[in-house]
């Protein structure tokens, strides 16, 4: 806590010398002269006490640090809030229950794989502006933008599989990642759509081609991510919503293969930030002047209940 604390004003510590001249020569005689008798009576009661003699000069030493005003320099960076406008898209239907996808932890389901590898993803990503799609059935936003990772990667830990429905409509999901985007004035958009499946027929709402033109309007990239063997999920739809939106597409056979897809993700769209370093004063007088003032509130008590002025 105090590594690299200084003072201010290092020279009043010359101060103490005034009060040790006057301890010394600048005694009380007071009593003795109104009071002749009085100094039987004292018997050393005051001045040969050792707690007030260490209470009073303890206050005075702690007077004296506080006036030297001790002050360490905190630095601290700012990172400035200007990355990407990125919208998670995750699938959240009843095929993500399926197991091994994971070769290290065979018992995980797919999606609480996908939910580890995005919350660090998430946490990579500190300047970006990022919010959160779920869909199964329909689609709703789970997370509107948000500059907290912390808050963001808490709510992906809290997604649950069939919150938004056991089927997959896959297309509500992307124009639903779009709608999150559009209030946006960002010039870098970004969507990350992950599924492991394929649009069910008759409950997907958006057409695919309006769920494009959404896209382009907004001037969204998209990023398509297949999870599973590539039967599993709609490769070429993948990759058309990629193509046309200036994105990629990607298949991840394994969670390994999902992390290196992310990673890559992450590198492509890499934000060039640069922080500022800023430093402040933190000050700590009060520490000391907090002790001056105790240890003199005791002595003046205990020189009273002794009975004297």
């Amino acid at each position: 806590m105090f590594d690299g604390l200084y003072f201010e004003f290092p020279k009043l510590l010359f101060v103490i010398f005034i009060f040790i001249g006057c301890a010394t020569l600048c005694r009380m005689r007071l009593p003795s002269i109104y009071f002749p008798h009085a100094k039987k009576f004292m018997n050393g009661a005051v001045s040969s006490s050792k707690l007030l003699f260490f209470l009073k000069w303890l206050g005075v030493v702690m007077m004296i640090l506080a006036l030297m005003s001790p002050v360490k320099d905190e630095p601290y960076e700012v990172e400035p809030k200007n990355g990407y406008e990125i919208a998670l898209i995750l699938d959240a239907s009843e095929s993500m229950m399926e197991q091994g996808y994971d070769a290290s932890n065979e018992r995980l389901n797919k999606f609480d794989v996908v939910k580890n590898i995005v919350r660090d993803f998430i946490s990579q990503r500190k300047s970006d502006n990022m919010g959160l799609v779920v869909f199964g059935a329909y689609s709703f936003i789970a997370s509107p933008l948000t500059y907290d990772e912390n808050i963001l990667s808490r709510i992906v830990s809290q997604l649950q599989i069939g919150m938004a429905g056991k089927f997959t409509a896959l297309y509500e999901g992307l124009a639903q990642g779009v709608n999150l985007l559009k209030s946006s004035e960002s010039k870098s958009k970004v969507a990350i759509l992950l599924t492991d499946g394929y649009s069910t027929e008759g409950i997907d709402k958006v057409p695919l081609e309006v769920a494009l033109e959404m896209a382009k309007k907004e001037r969204v990239k998209v990023y398509a991510i297949g999870i599973g063997m590539p039967n599993a999920y709609n490769k070429q739809v993948l990759e058309k919503i990629a193509k046309e939106t200036g994105g990629e597409a990607f298949g991840a056979a394994t969670a390994n293969e999902l992390k290196a897809v992310y990673a890559k993700i992450d590198a492509l769209e890499a934000s060039e930030i640069k922080s500022e370093s800023f430093t402040y004063l933190k000050y700590y007088f009060a520490y000391p002047l907090f002790i001056a003032l105790l240890s003199l509130m005791f002595y003046v008590y205990l020189r009273n209940k002794r009975g004297h002025a």
